[in-house]
């Protein structure tokens, strides 16, 4: 068997939103026609994937009458126990709709924030329904065009208000849900709230159910603004908040590309492989899509795309750790004090002994860590010569 074909076994999942993408763009109209969930359920179930994720109106178009939703819900859960596909986590479309121009949760408008809310509440009622142990918040048009209209610091309350009231309906229907927020620096909105790891870690601390609340930070979002993905998922890591994680590739400075997993920044690629490799047992969500060039043939070459260049990276990252010569390049750069082990435990002795040390300081300005020697074996480990 080839090595690099996924399994259920790798976690991967999709988005009925990724491998559903027409090929719109804001200069052209669809390129391929939508696909029938319950066709992207066999689809996906034959390239080897784990499970698929949705919004809830990739599924229920707003507005189905009860009975409709009812009936659309029973024919893909039959797809998904045909084909052994999982859901893993879902989310709700709070930007399409025109009512969300100004905001969901952020809206100036409190009628707009209250139906943001009961539609979220409806939509979780549909993940739940289907298994999703996940709940990802993009707050799409959570954001601003101009600051004329006052409402920085009341945007903020009122996207607090919102998750607290969401985290409460959560805990007393008894779900079993972790919120996931993905953060964005720009686009569509022209300033975004919330729009790194680094925010959205502040603001989760002052919500009223911090421990359900985490982070589902995007390649793609973090490199469109010249950020590093691998050092923001570290952060979130840390932190003890990568709740979930959405793989795609993207060109810094364009639009939000979501290109296939591995398409243009294989080095970021591969220390987020590593990252997720060693610190995250979660699902691998691939929130990318087909090139707009793409027939429906292009759209299943593109998700099986994603999942072999994921296993290829961590092989990669297997190979990175049982390499000698880069084992003691990594052994050379993290360079021991003789005279004392860091951190060390505070003491006001120790404090002081340490005020007073005499450091040799010019053995330390002449020597070099070694990182370009380390990069180099990187990149040749990526490349196939080691």
């Amino acid at each position: 068997m080839d090595p690099y074909t996924p399994t259920p076994a790798d976690r991967f999942t999709f988005g009925l939103w990724t491998v559903g993408n027409v090929g719109r763009d804001p200069f052209g109209e669809p390129t391929r026609p939508p696909l029938d969930p319950t066709h992207t359920v066999a689809k996906l179930a034959e390239l080897g994937a784990y499970g698929v994720n949705l919004h809830d109106a990739d599924l229920v178009p707003d507005g189905s009458s009860a009975s409709e939703r009812d009936r659309i819900v029973a024919r893909f859960k039959r797809a998904l126990d045909d084909h052994g596909l999982v859901v893993p986590m879902a989310t709700t479309n709070l930007f399409t709709d025109p009512v969300f121009k100004d905001g969901a949760f952020t809206s100036a408008d409190a009628r707009v924030r209250h139906y943001a809310i009961a539609k979220t509440m409806r939509a979780m009622d549909l993940g739940v329904e289907l298994g999703a142990r996940t709940y990802v918040f993009w707050g799409g048009r959570e954001g601003a065009e101009v600051d004329g209209g006052d409402k920085l610091l009341d945007a903020l309350a009122w996207y607090r208000d919102a998750l607290d009231y969401l985290s409460d309906y959560a805990r007393g229907q008894g779900y079993d849900l972790r919120f996931a927020l993905e953060p964005k620096p720009n686009e569509p909105r022209g300033h975004a709230f919330l729009p790194t790891v680094g925010s959205a870690l502040g603001f989760i601390a002052t919500l009223q159910h911090p421990e359900m609340v985490g982070l589902n930070p995007e390649l793609a979002h973090e490199t469109m603004a010249g950020l590093s993905f691998p050092h923001a998922i570290a952060a979130a890591i840390d932190a003890g908040k990568l709740f979930h994680v959405d793989l795609n590739d993207q060109i810094m400075g364009r639009f939000d590309q979501d290109l296939r997993f591995g398409a243009e920044n294989l080095k970021t690629a591969f220390f987020t492989v590593l990252l997720l490799e060693e610190h995250y047992d979660g699902p691998r969500h691939f929130d990318a899509h087909a090139l707009r060039t793409e027939d429906e043939d292009g759209v299943w070459a593109f998700a099986a795309g994603c999942m072999r260049t994921y296993k290829m990276l961590a092989e990669k990252a297997r190979r990175f750790r049982a390499d000698p010569e880069i084992a003691e390049a990594l052994a050379a750069y993290r360079a021991d004090d003789p005279d004392g082990a860091w951190p060390p435990r505070y003491t006001a002795e120790h404090a002081a002994a340490l005020k007073a040390r005499a450091f040799e300081l010019e053995p330390l300005r002449r020597r070099g860590p070694g990182l370009e020697r380390l990069d180099q074996l990187t990149v040749e480990l990526l490349l196939g010569v080691r």
